[in-house]
């Protein structure tokens, strides 16, 4: 894959844990950002989604950033 998916979390998110299950259980290959500890990954996740705060946040190539997982999150 020429681009992974992103994957913005926290720690202690259910719903990021859930995103993240998924993904490897598709073998899907993906970079995590936890953005309570990467500042940087936190305003790249905040550009993308026009400022929701909340995770997980999935950019995959060629689709709209996925803010929460089944409709549910954790707010940042």
């Amino acid at each position: 894959m020429e681009n992974p998916i992103e994957l913005y979390t926290t720690v202690g998110c259910p719903h990021c844990e859930a995103a993240r299950e998924d993904l490897e259980w598709r073998g899907a290959e993906f970079v995590e950002y936890d953005v309570e500890k990467d500042r940087e990954a936190y305003e790249r996740m905040i550009s993308l989604t026009g400022g929701n705060r909340t995770v997980p946040v999935i950019v995959e190539e060629g689709k709209p950033p996925q803010v929460g997982w089944m409709g549910q999150g954790c707010f940042v």
